[in-house]
């Protein structure tokens, strides 16, 4: 009937209005520090079963096939991707970690288990305190937490995450503190929580903490940030693709309304 086209119409425009909602943020987080672009995963609703396969007839012959009329579509989640960003050039304590991993962060318990969040942003800089932060007005601080005190010349960060520190007088860079980075085994069961931050949930499962370079880690980049893993010109094609998906759900509607409108009048 028309009525469930109407529907099933209308459920797309639905979902198709969602996966809009998806990509405009994509897009618009373009030029954002160490931002996961996003997608979103559709799947069909129920289906109304007008006739069995395989069911047989008198002559006990087995009818081949089904007869399904579906009920249209939903947006079934949004899936995040994990692929590296470009490396972008930037201050002396921006770091990248080039590879599989997060940079920890504190932040309120009410945001993260244990009051920590996960981030691949890596502007940082240091507060009053000495404290290494991000770079944001949150200022959020490492955890473990970094504190570069007294007089500094040089601030050197290897791969390994290990950061040393040149004081005048001093022949040799002296050991500061190690570096910690974080990866999960589903990264895209993170929830976001804006600022470019992660939280841990049961899909993601817990945080394995190590060193970086070390076994799967990623190994940290310093004078360089990551950049957003958006590709404007793939966000842009599926834009295109959201909006003639959205003009045909529209047109189908309207063709709905039409053989309801002929149906109204058959009286006349």
């Amino acid at each position: 009937m028309a009525i469930i086209a109407l529907q099933s119409a209308a459920s797309g425009l639905t979902a198709l209005n969602t996966a809009m909602d998806v990509i405009s943020n994509n897009l618009a987080n373009v030029n954002t520090a160490g931002f996961r672009a996003s997608r979103a995963n559709f799947q069909d609703l129920l289906y109304l079963e007008k006739a069995q396969p395989g069911v047989r007839n008198a002559n006990d012959d087995q009818r081949p096939t089904g007869l399904y009329i579906g009920l249209g579509t939903r947006v079934s989640g949004t899936q995040l991707s994990f692929e590296q960003g470009s490396p972008i050039k930037g201050n002396k304590l921006d770091m990248m970690i080039e590879g599989n991993g997060f940079f920890r962060v504190a932040v309120q318990d009410s945001l993260g288990p244990g009051g920590i969040a996960y981030t691949r942003a890596g502007q940082f800089t240091l507060n009053s305190d000495g404290e290494i932060v991000l770079a944001t007005d949150q200022g959020r601080r490492l955890d473990p937490p970094v504190t570069i005190d007294g007089d500094v010349t040089d601030i050197q960060i290897d791969s390994s995450g290990q950061i040393f520190v040149e004081r005048p007088g001093q022949a040799e860079p002296e050991l500061v503190t190690q570096i910690q980075i974080s990866n999960f085994v589903n990264p895209t069961g993170l929830k976001s929580l804006g600022e470019n931050l992660f939280a841990e949930t049961g899909a993601s499962g817990p945080p394995i903490d190590g060193n970086p370079s070390e076994d799967a880690f990623g190994e940290i980049i310093q004078g360089y940030y990551e950049s957003s893993n958006v590709d404007p010109t793939t966000e842009l094609i599926n834009l295109i693709r959201v909006q003639r998906a959205f003009e045909m759900n529209s047109n189908t509607i309207r063709a709905a309304d039409e053989s309801l409108r002929t149906i109204a009048q058959l009286r006349r």
